[in-house]
């Protein structure tokens, strides 16, 4: 059957946070596609928009919240004819309940998938180091999931992160070089192995672009691909890792 024949499952991408962890993310998607030629290839509604107040600083109490704009870009990825929704940002998944609440769309989990990916990387693992924002450390997002899963997550110290972590991701989002946040991110891994992780996630969408010196120190989950799995699993497409559930309507409030 020619694949323009059959109705289309589309993923609807709700990106823009920021614009390179959304561009990384759409070429993960297409590499890891099992397709022999464009049109067998994922059918993808994006929206991406900068413009999203920011996640942390909101979750921080510090800014206004992203919700409105968020829900604003689901219902119009809905619109497109969206059968699940993406949204490449872990701290963004403090909200993605809310958006499902509100406009009856899976979005798809992208923590658990993570998580999920971590717990399956070696034999007996329980112990995950998260390296991420400080808006995904205050929602306990990992930590939440990491309790349904069995697995207890490591974090390193807050001075740590604001040492490490923060400007790491801010150098990616200003465009800067990647050598220095490179050394930023592999001194963090260094900690989280001192702290006890066996296997540690790269827990913002910003880190998977400067995490190759991290990975010679602990064996690293990239947050971005492990989503990407999900959604090769949810759309049917034979995805390499085995995903984990999204978030529906029916699931409000949460666990």
């Amino acid at each position: 059957m020619n694949p323009l024949d059959r109705p289309p499952r589309r993923l609807g991408i709700l990106g823009g946070m920021g614009p390179l962890a959304t561009a990384d993310f759409y070429r993960r998607l297409v590499e890891r596609t099992p397709a022999g030629s464009d049109q067998e290839h994922v059918p993808v509604a994006m929206w991406a928009d900068p413009r999203v107040p920011d996640r942390t600083a909101a979750l921080l109490g510090e800014g206004p919240s992203p919700v409105p704009a968020l829900v604003e870009g689901a219902r119009w990825l809905r619109s497109a004819g969206a059968e699940c929704i993406a949204i490449p940002c872990n701290t963004a998944h403090a909200y993605v309940a809310e958006i499902a609440l509100v406009t009856d769309v899976e979005v798809l989990d992208m923590v658990s998938a993570a998580l999920v990916s971590a717990g399956t990387m070696a034999a007996q693992v329980t112990r995950v180091g998260v390296l991420c924002t400080r808006g995904t450390r205050v929602a306990r997002l990992y930590e939440r999931a990491g309790e349904a899963l069995g697995i207890t997550v490591i974090r390193i110290p807050l001075a740590a992160q604001e040492r490490l972590v923060d400007p790491a991701i801010r150098a990616v989002k200003q465009g800067l070089p990647l050598d220095e946040p490179s050394r930023l991110i592999a001194g963090a891994a260094e900690i989280l192995r001192a702290g006890g992780a066996q296997v540690a996630i790269a827990a913002c969408t910003e880190i998977p672009l400067i995490s190759r010196e991290a990975a010679r120190v602990l064996p690293l989950v990239d947050s971005t691909t492990s989503l990407v799995d999900a959604v090769l699993a949810r759309l049917d497409r034979d995805a390499p890792a085995r995903a984990a559930p999204g978030w529906t309507r029916s699931m409000w409030p949460p666990g």
